[in-house]
């Protein structure tokens, strides 16, 4: 088993946290829900260790753990993992084939900086295969999976409540990629993961503007009416319109001085009664 989650260290190297902050040093942790413990045990019976490795540094950085440009060291992250380094490499090249990391020769491990103009291009790529998504699912959908989106919608709703924008986040993520799911078509699957892989790094800045989380639970409640109507014109326009409000939303996050109007210098006549020539 996996000792412990990443998170990034001194000197930009990657180092391992508890799981739980405030534990004293060398406390023994505490013992898992059961719940917990079962889904661990599936995941391990189910899964290589290069396989629990990669998932353990996907989650540390889609939650921010591991920020962009996080060094990560092969080395460390083995030993706190209590694993060699052989599932840690593996692991690596599988990151990198999800356009989570990068490779550099004679460098390392970094987790992957996405310059906004190729977030655009991912963005409007998205726009296009979620339209696709929306229109395929509004003729096929079934009353029980249209329930199981509106339950999905409900936990935003109530994450959006309490302003939790992690949960929130974790939450909106995984309703699209069921979205995906539903469509049915495996390569499409694998080439959306990849893309909302890479624009993980703005999405959360993205959400985390004040007021933005009930308008964005507002549009998936309406792509899921559009798609449970059976309207694939209007469900893949709902999801069209969602992908580029989301651009936006970017945007206005990571430039928030481009929407305020620019400083004037106004002279000032500290002199009423004398005319300025």
């Amino acid at each position: 088993m996996l000792k412990s989650s990443l998170a990034p260290g001194n000197g930009g190297a990657s180092a391992l946290v508890p799981a739980r902050r405030g534990a004293r040093h060398g406390a023994p942790p505490p013992a898992p829900a059961p719940n917990r413990a079962a889904a661990a045990i599936a995941l391990v019976k189910s899964s290589s260790l290069p396989a629990l490795v990669q998932k353990e540094l996907e989650q540390s950085i889609l939650s921010g753990e591991l920020p962009a440009g996080s060094k990560l060291n092969e080395a460390a992250i083995a030993d706190r993992l209590g694993v060699s380094r052989g599932p840690v490499r593996e692991a690596f090249r599988a990151l990198e084939e999800s356009g989570l990391v990068r490779l550099e020769k004679n460098r390392g491990v970094f987790v992957r900086v996405i310059p906004i103009e190729e977030a655009d291009e991912i963005y409007e790529l998205r726009a296009i295969l979620d339209e696709f998504v929306g229109r395929r699912l509004a003729q096929a959908i079934t009353p029980e999976q249209v329930r199981e989106l509106r339950a999905r919608v409900e936990q935003m709703e109530k994450a959006a409540a309490k302003g939790d924008v992690d949960t929130y986040l974790a939450t909106n993520v995984e309703f699209h990629d069921r979205l995906v799911e539903l469509a049915g078509n495996t390569k499409l699957l694998v080439t959306y993961r990849r893309l909302v892989n890479e624009l993980h790094l703005f999405r959360r800045a993205s959400l985390a503007q004040g007021g933005v989380l009930p308008v964005s639970t507002r549009e998936h409640r309406n792509i899921v009416d559009k798609i449970a109507a059976r309207q694939p014109g209007a469900a893949g326009r709902a999801l069209h319109d969602h992908v580029v409000a989301s651009r936006e939303r970017m945007h206005r996050s990571k430039a928030p001085a481009a929407s305020a109007p620019p400083t004037k210098t106004i002279a000032i006549n500290k002199n009423p009664s004398r005319k300025t020539r």
